[in-house]
């Protein structure tokens, strides 16, 4: 009878989609994985006559708790969390190795402890010599901010409930190991049960906690889905799409929008944030050159002014060549259809090179005017002036389509200093009067094909 009762008290989880069964299974019938279950218990089931009755509340019962924000720093880093750390928030960092992750807490627990608030720096992959060479590099660290090579998160959270810091780092999540079921760190089951016992003492004691993850090979946060599920903000690093910079992008936020980035550069002291990343893309481009013009691409809800160039030359062969470097190769041969249909300009008599300043990436297809008025700048040998903003999204037959953001391209280019601005007409429209009022210092161009 007791050998009957703890086999039942035995369950079978995979150690890859946490899926679970009664017996042990070769192949997870869910994500098809061969040898991945182990041996666990049971959860037991608590007695009704212990579990507490809540009553529900209505909308107006409810009442709306201040929210105390922690400064990092970092402008563009608050920003992006919606106006500084909140308190009892869990944050999740994820990012390739080497990108910057624990440069990064490192200087947020640097400067709060310059703010006398109270940091503590768990790491699991590096022992204390190696964070002290890295802290070295990047400034003093006062001794508010204190640290431990630590692992299992019991010991982990007796420091914390004694230390009571105002910021917990936990450097990484797959390192960290719960010990209530003997797996390895980094499985499904231990990085699920450390995040929900992180969860608890960050909302519990009212500690603002980051939490590093490692990025697989497609670039999820390895572990458990849910994991993202269970924390207050998910931020991950990108390094693809800006050529000499670290692009920090919010994929949820609970107390703010998820539609915001910021932008580091990494030097040797550091990462250092960046606030106007247009000016440092078109520092030093030429003026009055033929076959350059400036456009504004919207990235989460920053305005990004950029430089097209196009070099069109006579072909020397039979088969002319197009090239374009920062953007979609189809789209460029789409373009100069229409130009070749629209405006009756030979280009298949002439070589097209098209490139975006900068190194950057875009997808954004409110470039394409930008892309057009340079070729036919280029092909004209007439330039259009620096102080000219062109966007907007072209279609088959010419027509100039209507774009997003329109207002915050509007005053971009007013902060940038620019006279004149071409957008769409029907963007135009979709204005408000009384923003248009406010707008004396630029000139804001319709236009509604590119035939006119």
């Amino acid at each position: 009878m007791q050998k009957s009762q703890k086999k039942n008290d035995i369950v079978f989880v995979c150690d890859v989609c946490g899926y679970d069964t009664n017996k042990w299974l070769g192949q997870c019938p869910n994500c098809k994985s061969w040898n991945s279950f182990f041996e666990s218990k049971k959860k037991l089931s608590k007695n009704a006559n212990n579990v507490t009755i809540k009553t529900p509340k209505t909308i107006n019962d409810i009442k709306i708790e201040e929210i105390e924000r922690i400064k990092t720093g970092f402008d563009e880093f608050d920003n992006l969390l919606g106006g500084g750390i909140v308190r009892g928030s869990l944050i999740l960092i994820g990012g390739a190795p080497g990108i910057g992750k624990s440069t990064l807490v490192m200087q947020i627990a640097k400067n709060l402890g310059d703010t006398s608030k109270r940091v503590l720096y768990v790491t699991g992959e590096e022992n204390l010599s190696q964070i002290k060479l890295r802290a070295v590099r990047l400034g003093k660290v006062n001794d508010n901010v204190k640290f431990v090579d630590e692992t299992d998160l019991q010991v982990i959270e007796n420091i914390v409930l004694t230390e009571k810091p105002d910021l917990l780092i936990v450097d990484s999540i797959q390192t960290i190991s719960t010990n209530k079921e003997e797996r390895f760190p980094g499985s499904i089951s231990e990085v699920r049960n450390s995040a929900n016992i992180l969860f608890r003492l960050s909302k519990d004691q009212k500690i603002a906690t980051f939490i590093i993850g490692h990025i697989t090979k497609d670039g999820n946060v390895a572990g458990p889905k849910i994991l993202e599920h269970m924390v207050d903000t998910v931020l991950y690093f990108e390094d693809d799409k800006y050529k000499n910079y670290n692009l920090i992008r919010c994929i949820k936020n609970r107390f703010g929008s998820n539609k915001e980035l910021a932008i580091f550069e990494m030097t040797n002291s550091g990462l250092n944030e960046i606030k106007n990343l247009s000016m440092i893309f078109l520092d030093g481009r030429p003026s009055d050159a033929t076959g350059c013009v400036i456009t504004c691409t919207i990235d989460s809800n920053k305005p990004i002014f950029l430089e097209v160039q196009a070099l069109v030359t006579k072909s020397s062969f039979g088969l002319a060549k197009r090239t374009i470097n920062g953007s979609d190769y189809n789209r460029l041969s789409l373009l100069i259809a229409i130009i070749e249909k629209r405006l009756n300009i030979p280009l298949y008599e002439y070589d097209v090179y098209i490139n975006i300043t900068g190194g950057l990436k875009i997808k954004d297809t409110s470039i394409d005017l930008a892309i057009i008025m340079a070729i036919i700048s280029s092909y004209k040998n007439v330039a259009l002036g620096s102080d000219l903003v062109y966007c907007g999204e072209v279609g088959l037959s010419g027509e100039i389509r209507n774009i997003t953001n329109v207002d915050m391209r509007i005053k971009e280019a007013m902060k940038l200093g620019y006279k004149k601005i071409f957008l769409p007409k029907v963007s135009i429209e979709n204005l408000d009067n009384n923003f248009l009022n406010k707008c004396k210092n630029i000139q804001i161009k319709s236009i509604s094909n590119i035939a006119i």
